[in-house]
């Protein structure tokens, strides 16, 4: 019998003041409470407890010793809570990738939701491009992802469940426009002698434009690359040129007016963002709580 199995029975014939009793609550025999009684008595070269025929009363030590098990029991029994409280609560750890761009105007509301419903789940995010995460995806160094269509994705192996459509526009500020105009104010002319702010070409954004802009026969002579959508929207609207955006996450520039959409022949086709998780994979129970949550 193992040292804490000593000190169990010990605390219970404590408690009970008896060793019968504490043998049925024990559910074991009187001579083997009284054995390990003996054999802790041993260990300590101390007598633990005066036996009478009315009980057990606790020797000096022996109420030392009850009173640190006390305290060490109850820690246990605080630990157990704690775990069944989790298990019931649906705790785990979810490992995210996803853009800073996603992050900040897509990802925000469903982890506010979901830590909400979920408090002891360990969220770990990786802000990286799409492809990124797209490959994080399929060598199993992430769980999901949020990432827009692609054709890297489609010809990965990972499932995709989309949750909202997106629209890339141009945009530039109400002066830059003006300055554009003096000089023609025809549509053609506006996109071709602007400077274009767009994001750096490793970027999925950047790639479907760039295929765009390629089949409309849109030339982009001035550019400016930078990393992120926010320094995007930040240099159009002091007036560095025609930023490529997506126009869901520039509603509030546009409707305050420090930014305006430029007209172009032909609307860009829209795009959808979603999760990604690997096919084969079998989820977590803490993602498959947040695809619960996605799926509403």
């Amino acid at each position: 019998m193992n040292q804490l199995n000593l000190y169990h029975i010990f605390y219970t014939v404590a408690q009970c003041g008896n060793i019968s009793a504490a043998a049925k609550k024990l559910y074991i025999s009187q001579p083997a409470v009284s054995k390990s009684i003996s054999r802790l008595e041993e260990n300590f070269s101390s007598p633990l407890l005066i036996r009478s025929s009315r009980g057990v009363a606790l020797t000096e030590n022996g109420q030392l010793l009850y009173r640190h098990l006390e305290t060490a029991f109850q820690a246990i029994r605080q630990g157990e809570e704690i775990v069944s409280q989790r298990d019931l609560m649906g705790a785990g750890s979810l490992s995210v990738g996803v853009s800073t761009t996603l992050c900040k105007y897509a990802l925000l509301p469903y982890l506010q939701n979901y830590i909400t419903a979920n408090p002891y789940v360990k969220i770990s995010l990786s802000c990286q491009s799409t492809y990124e995460t797209i490959s994080s995806l399929e060598n199993g160094t992430l769980e999901l992802g949020l990432v827009g269509e692609s054709d890297r994705l489609e010809s990965s192996r990972l499932d995709f469940l989309p949750i909202r459509d997106i629209h890339d526009i141009f945009v530039c500020s109400p002066e830059y426009m003006n300055k554009l105009k003096k000089q023609d104010d025809s549509d053609d002319v506006l996109l071709s002698r602007g400077t274009f702010l767009l994001l750096d070409k490793n970027n999925a954004t950047r790639q479907y434009m760039d295929k765009y802009m390629l089949l409309q026969n849109i030339t982009m002579e001035q550019q400016i690359e930078v990393t992120t959508m926010d320094l995007l929207i930040d240099f159009a609207r002091i007036g560095l040129g025609i930023a490529c955006v997506i126009g869901e996450f520039v509603q509030d520039e546009l409707k305050e007016g420090s930014l305006m959409e430029c007209s172009i022949r032909e609307p860009i086709p829209p795009r959808r963002i979603g999760f990604a998780y690997p096919r084969s994979a079998k989820p977590s129970a803490a993602m498959n709580a947040f695809l619960a949550l996605v799926r509403g």
